[in-house]
Order: C-alpha cells, then sequence, then structure tokens
C-alpha cells in the first residue's frame, strides 16, 4: 500500500520530464547557443539540490561505502544528459511525440537487456518473453507516432521540422534514451553509496553543468541577442527542474516500487504528456494533431508498458 501511495508522484515526474523536454526546446530557441542553453538549463538543478543537502546534510555516506562506489556511479546524470541535450536541440525538429516515444523505447530495452543480463552490478533475471513481448509492442507504438509526425495542424509539412531530416536525427535519440535507462541504474548505485539523496542528487549534475560550461567556453558563439534574451520566457530556465524530477524520483522510489513499476509508470505519463503538447501545441510546440495513427500508436505503446511492468 506504501509503494502505492507513491504513484501519484512517479506520474507527475513523468509528464514533468515531457514538459521539460519542450520547455528545452523553446529555452534552445532563445539562447541561439545550445551548450549555453544547456548550461543555464541545469544551473538551478545544482543550486536546488545543493541548497537542500546544506539544509539537510544528514546522513553522510561512510568511508566504506565510498570505497565501494563503482568509478562510473557518479556519470549517471552525464549519461541521462544526453537525452535532454537531444530535447534542447532536436525535439523541434522531429516533435515531441516521436522524439519521447524513440527515447522511451530505447530506455525501456535498455532496461530489459541490463535486467536480463545483470549489467552494471543488476542482478541477472534471464529472458523474459512477456517484457521483450512489450517492448516490441512499444516500437510498433513509436512507428505509429513517428509516421504522423509530418503533418502540422494545417495539414502542411515543415522541411525543417517534422520531415525527413528530423527523421536522420533517429539513431542518435535512440542512444540517448539508452544512456537514459543507463544513468537512472548509475544514479541508484551513487545514491547507495552516498546515502544522503540531496547530496547524490548534487554530484550526479554537477560533472553535467561542467561539460557543457566547458564546451561553452570552447564555442561560445553564436550568442543571443538582445531580442533573443528578452523574448526568454519566466519558465525556459525551469527546463532542467522539471526533468530532474523524475531523477530524484528514481532515486529514492526505485527500490520501493520495483524499476518495473517505476519505468511503466514514469514512462506512460511522459508518452501520454508528449501526444498531448503535440496536439495542442503547448510551450511553443509546432501543433500535430493526435490523430488515429497517433492514439493507436499511444495505446499500442501503453500495452506494452503494462506487459514489461506486470510481468
Amino acid at each position: 500500500m506504501t509503494a502505492a501511495l507513491l504513484y501519484p508522484f512517479i506520474l507527475v515526474a513523468g509528464a514533468l520530464q515531457a514538459i521539460g523536454n519542450a520547455m528545452n526546446a523553446q529555452l534552445r530557441g532563445r539562447m541561439v547557443n545550445p551548450w549555453l542553453a544547456a548550461t543555464v538549463s541545469f544551473l538551478p538543478i545544482v543550486f536546488v539540490f545543493t541548497t537542500l543537502f546544506f539544509t539537510m546534510p544528514t546522513p553522510l555516506p561512510s568511508l566504506d561505502s565510498l570505497s565501494k562506489m563503482p568509478w562510473y556511479a557518479p556519470l549517471g546524470g552525464l549519461a541521462g544528459a544526453v537525452a535532454v541535450f537531444g530535447g534542447l536541440a532536436f525535439i523541434d525538429k522531429v516533435g515531441a511525440g516521436p522524439f519521447n516515444g524513440l527515447t522511451l523505447t530505447a530506455n525501456i530495452l535498455t532496461s530489459l537487456a541490463m535486467d536480463a543480463l545483470g549489467l552494471f552490478g543488476l542482478q541477472a533475471a534471464g529472458f523474459k518473453p512477456m517484457p521483450w513481448l512489450g517492448g516490441l509492442l512499444m516500437a510498433v507504438g513509436v512507428i505509429f507516432i513517428a509516421r504522423s509526425g509530418g503533418r502540422s495542424d494545417g495539414g502542411e509539412g515543415h522541411g525543417e521540422g517534422h520531415g525527413m531530416s528530423g527523421k536522420l536525427l533517429y539513431p542518435f535519440i535512440l542512444v540517448a534514451g539508452a544512456l537514459m535507462a543507463i544513468g537512472v541504474v548509475w544514479n541508484a548505485q551513487l545514491r547507495g553509496a552516498l546515502e544522503n539523496p540531496w547530496l547524490a542528487a548534487t554530484v550526479s549534475f554537477v560533472p553535467v553543468v561542467f561539460v557543457f560550461a566547458l564546451m561553452f567556453l570552447l564555442r561560445p558563439s553564436p550568442l543571443p541577442t538582445r531580442d533573443d534574451i528578452a523574448g526568454v520566457r519566466w519558465w525556459m530556465p525551469l527546463a532542467g527542474i522539471t526533468g530532474a524530477v523524475a531523477v530524484f524520483a528514481g532515486l529514492l522510489f526505485v527500490d520501493k516500487v520495483g524499476a518495473g513499476a517505476f519505468n511503466g509508470l514514469l514512462i506512460t505519463a511522459n508518452l501520454l504528456t508528449s501526444v498531448a503538447l503535440d496536439h495542442f501545441g503547448w510551450f511553443g510546440m509546432k501543433q500535430v494533431k493526435a490523430g488515429p495513427p497517433r492514439l493507436i500508436g499511444a495505446a499500442v505503446m501503453v500495452a506494452g508498458i503494462v506487459l514489461i511492468s506486470l510481468f
């Protein structure tokens, strides 16, 4: 019963994750430079989690727990940040539905592979046909959603947006989704080693800000104009924080509700919110009506998620 009480929070985290991708796309448009946009997106996260850690500094990790921490555990945030950067750079080209559908499918298939093979310290569960059938259904659902991504509200194509140029980005988006799943596992191991969830979240995101800030210093152009800065809405720099809610939820709740139930709830909320973002054109997204192909694709993906979560 205690685990079930966490479900609403996980659903909200999944919805915020999808909204964060759309917000990041708008931030990227105003900041012009993608590295600057990514730095601006992640800086508030580090500030918030650092403040919370200084407010609640206990418990602290022991030397024994630190010595057992895998070398890659602090890089979980950086792995997951690849998907955030993909949202900054590409979501306006492929649409929120296809982008999130591809990343989530790659995410869940990678999660199934890690569970089956026991990668990154997970206990090997072996091959289970029903979850993999669910993964196949998710891939089919993505095809339905992505194939409908080239029609806007007025029925006219946008070559620079959802057309063939966007489809060429699909391999990168799939890799980003796979890294997102790996990042969740790494973050869970970081949380176990550092004990304090606020410290773990801070350590997870600090390398992200460092890398993006370094890339911006190496490639500082183009820079936004005064008009670009004037067009920044108050909510745009908060995009990273909305996505960080899902990361923090994973740090806290995966061991309480189970990885299958957690990812199933998170992905379901993310997917349905993504389709809604495209359908209504929220947060500046190009409006793509959720016609029969998209609705069928969403239903098939939800069915796949159910199989993965239950079996």
